[in-house]
């Protein structure tokens, strides 16, 4: 006979799977917040004893994609050199709805996080890879990245991931109210 689930607590390591019209997204938590979130086909392997239920996590997700939320309060724990982290921090400022560049990032993050060796060219390129390592897409909205251009660049979830993401959000952020099973079939198509 199987065991209940048991509630996360952030005293251990833990993981659970939360259902998105992306796909099953799988969260994976320590004692000090969540430290990864990663799209079906990317899951790392997990100890099966250490799936828990995160009720808090799965309601903001669940109310991001109903279009209810527009950003995240929870804790996270992440992994990374200072440059990263910095890039991150940025990328939590990027408006919800709106997107910027690698560019535009690069130069919004603080000079003092920057090695001073790096030329404004090498800064873009170790932004655009601090970007394509987050360890928690959607919770920090890496998708709101595009190209210099303005065209859609690599996106860890794939490119349909992202454009549905980046469509939902404009669609909020215009005012446009979402119809029962709007968000599923919008996510869908891509």
């Amino acid at each position: 006979m199987s065991q209940p689930l048991q509630t996360f607590s952030y005293r251990e390591m833990a993981w659970t799977i939360c259902e998105s019209p992306l796909g099953q997204l799988t969260v994976v938590a320590g004692p000090d917040g969540v430290r990864s979130l990663h799209y079906p086909g990317r899951v790392p392997a997990l100890d099966p004893s250490a799936r828990r239920t995160m009720p808090r996590v799965a309601k903001q997700l669940e109310d991001y994609f109903a279009g209810e939320r527009q950003g995240f309060e929870l804790e996270l724990d992440l992994a990374g050199a200072p440059l990263q982290k910095a890039v991150w921090s940025r990328l939590l400022e990027v408006p919800y709805g709106g997107t910027t560049t690698f560019t535009e990032l690069a130069e919004a993050v603080d000079v003092a996080a920057r090695p001073e060796e790096l030329v404004r060219y090498q800064c873009v390129g170790v932004a655009a890879a601090a970007v394509g390592c987050t360890p928690v897409p959607i919770l920090i909205p890496c998708h709101r990245v595009l190209s210099a251009d303005g065209s859609l660049t690599g996106y860890i979830g794939g490119m349909q991931r992202k454009q549905a993401l980046l469509d939902l959000e404009r669609r909020i952020a215009a005012g446009e109210a979402l119809p029962p099973g709007l968000a599923e079939r919008l996510l869908a198509t891509h």
